[in-house]
């Protein structure tokens, strides 16, 4: 794959919904790509979407097209699966698997045939489930169709315990694992603010585990709390996912805490989950080993088995 400054780089969009649009918004507006696609079967909507967004293109360094005719994903180097059944308000995303499996084992395979070369992002809930059954149905290597997995969850940690400590969001060094769901879980392990442990980080007010417990909390349960405001989770996701289209496409091989298809990573295999990985133009490969305590281990594993228990309540074969 090339990268923008020797080339041209296309990133398409699958799914004209409001996910979808602002993973193309947030692309434009980023310059994530010299070419932002947008795909879907609904005509009227996805045309008058991209109409939309090319009327801002004279603010923007890249191109806009798009439509319901899968011609739109041809010359893909990245792209980004968001077609699906959307989250209903108190639905929890494992609830979505049945549909939105049905919806991607017919939809996968016709992407891949017509951009052969391209890396995938699965964003579709459930987005750890959709990238087994993704992985399956298209053979692709597990580095080249991966999910979107906790890099929007470690946003939201990052920006809660920003806000709490003082500081700015890039100074705080977190990550949430495992399932993108109710199973995931913060490394608190090796959680640091700068330098600093998070337990150690001084103040009037302290960190406590008390605290950083419900910190987890929230942060596991914020997609439930804009859901029943808005209806929807839409910004944040668009942007984490114009960010892990940058690393593919500049081949920046930047540490993203995505979903990948493990094979042997803390003695997990067979089902996708979100490790630490590194994400340049192959796609994205999980760090073998990222330290955890013993109590962090076992909370992985067990996200690794709801996300089996899910993989084999679809019966895929």
């Amino acid at each position: 794959m090339k990268s923008m400054a020797n080339g041209r780089t296309k990133l398409t969009v699958v799914g004209a919904g409001s996910v979808g649009v602002s993973v193309a918004y947030a692309a434009l507006i980023r310059g994530s790509a010299a070419e932002v696609a947008l795909y879907d079967i609904a005509t009227e909507k996805v045309d008058a979407e991209v109409l939309d967004l090319a009327h801002g293109t004279q603010f923007t360094r890249s191109s806009v097209s798009g439509g319901s005719d899968l011609a739109v994903v041809d010359g893909s180097d990245v792209v980004v699966v968001t077609a699906g059944a959307k989250q209903q308000p108190e639905q929890t995303r494992m609830e979505l698997a049945g549909t939105n499996a049905r919806i991607l084992s017919s939809l996968l395979p016709a992407l891949v045939e017509r951009a052969p070369e391209a890396v995938f992002v699965i964003v579709t809930n459930p987005a750890d489930v959709m990238t087994v059954v993704g992985q399956r149905v298209t053979g692709l290597p597990p580095q080249r169709i991966f999910g979107s997995g906790t890099v929007l969850d470690t946003s939201r940690l990052r920006w809660r315990l920003a806000q709490r400590a003082g500081v700015s969001t890039a100074s705080v060094h977190a990550d949430i694992v495992g399932e993108h769901g109710d199973t995931e879980f913060p490394l608190w392990s090796t959680a640091t603010i700068g330098p600093v442990p998070i337990l150690d980080w001084p103040g009037e007010e302290p960190f406590t585990s008390q605290e950083l417990d419900r910190i987890a909390v929230e942060v596991r349960d914020a997609a439930y709390a804009v859901i029943r405001g808005k209806g929807a989770t839409n910004l944040a996701i668009g942007v984490s996912c114009a960010r892990i289209a940058e690393a593919v496409l500049h081949d920046e091989r930047a540490v993203l805490p995505v979903s990948t298809v493990l094979d042997g990573v803390h003695g997990i295999s067979g089902v996708a989950l979100s490790v630490p990985s590194v994400v340049g133009a192959d796609g994205a490969v999980p760090l073998a080993r990222t330290p955890m305590t013993t109590a962090e281990e076992e909370r992985l594993h067990a996200s690794a088995d709801a996300i089996r228990a899910a993989v084999d309540a679809l019966a895929l074969g």
